[in-house]
């Protein structure tokens, strides 16, 4: 059995595999740098749909798909589907999930939903509840806008420190065995709010988060941030990830080159996405392509997957309250 390590971490014993996984995103994320690893560019945002909430689910569903199709597996040979999006009653992955008729938990995480997910996921399939687990999210840059901020209509202005919405969906099929990286430890995040209010500086919200996630795995393992090959955040943007380079030196700690955060990585700074790009789909179309396909090839040994959230709602937002973040981390080591 997996045991407890220090204050907020654990180890996996079993090594849970990731044997599979896929991404699609929208027109835009396919334009940047990236592009070339993603399995699915849509041509348009509706993909066919008659609402950008529909496309959205019909995202978190393909993802699944594809994932399984990949190592021709069926949702049969599944005994557990974990997921969550950024919309209300998370309707993007439930409605999925009413389609694929796999046994479903459904959890909220904000952007880290993808982290999440992966850990919990992780956790059945290494206490022998599972054999074959799938791990989803998604997020659509349209869909977050009407929910979180003001309808495109509008055509509003954005801030400096505003992130672009990953249109994206990504899904990771954890087995029992098989071949892939392996799952060997997760540090589970707290809540941190530092006061932050605006809603169009998430980078700034989800920092403080990532630098106690951080540094708490770190310290519960005993380790450096040298004895990883990639320390990736998910989506604290240009903004945020500066933020976490300055929070965490002050502890004593420096993230060199090895530390890269998939907001910044997602878009180029030609395509003027501001300060870069957040939501679940950022984080989980980064890692189930690129870093999945790095791990894969042996180009990275050990990477740290730190994804983040804002766990802000428009209620809480209109009511004035501030904007708590969330971050929970990885390790996954190539086989």
């Amino acid at each position: 059995m997996g045991r407890r390590i220090g204050y907020s971490s654990i180890e996996y014993s079993n090594s849970p595999c990731i044997t599979s996984g896929a991404a699609i995103v929208g027109p835009v994320e396919g334009r940047g740098p990236l592009g070339k690893y993603f399995d699915i560019v849509l041509e348009d945002d509706l993909w066919g749909e008659k609402s950008w909430e529909k496309a959205e689910s019909k995202m978190f569903e393909e993802a699944v798909k594809l994932t399984l199709e990949k190592v021709n597996k069926k949702s049969t040979d599944v005994q557990l589907l974990i997921g969550g999006d950024l919309l209300n009653q998370i309707i993007s992955s439930n409605f999925a999930a009413r389609t694929l008729r796999i046994p479903f938990l459904g959890v909220f995480g904000a952007c880290s939903t993808m982290a999440e997910s992966l850990l919990v996921g992780s956790l059945f399939v290494d206490g022998g509840y599972a054999d074959e687990v799938v791990c989803a999210t998604c997020s659509h840059f349209s869909t977050a806008e009407r929910q979180f901020r003001f309808p495109l209509e509008l055509g509003t202005q954005k801030s400096p420190t505003a992130q672009r919405t990953v249109t994206g969906a990504g899904a990771t099929l954890v087995s029992k065995s098989g071949d892939g990286p392996k799952v060997k430890y997760a540090t589970v995040g707290t809540v941190i709010d530092l006061g932050i209010k605006d809603a169009a500086n998430m980078g700034a919200a989800m920092a403080p988060a990532a630098v106690h996630t951080i540094t708490a795995h770190l310290r519960d393992l005993n380790r450096t941030p040298d004895d990883y090959d990639l320390i990736i955040t998910g989506d604290l943007g240009a903004l945020g990830s500066d933020i976490v380079r300055d929070k965490i030196k002050e502890q004593g700690i420096t993230l060199g080159d090895n530390y890269m955060d998939c907001g910044c990585e997602i878009f180029s700074k030609e395509q003027d996405t501001h300060c870069g790009g957040s939501g679940c789909g950022c984080s989980a179309s980064v890692f189930n392509t690129f870093i999945l396909k790095r791990l894969r090839e042996g180009v990275l040994k050990k990477v740290l997957f730190v994804a983040t959230g804002a766990l802000l709602s428009p209620t809480s937002s209109q009511q004035g309250e501030s904007i708590p973040g969330i971050a929970h981390a990885l390790t996954i080591e190539s086989s």
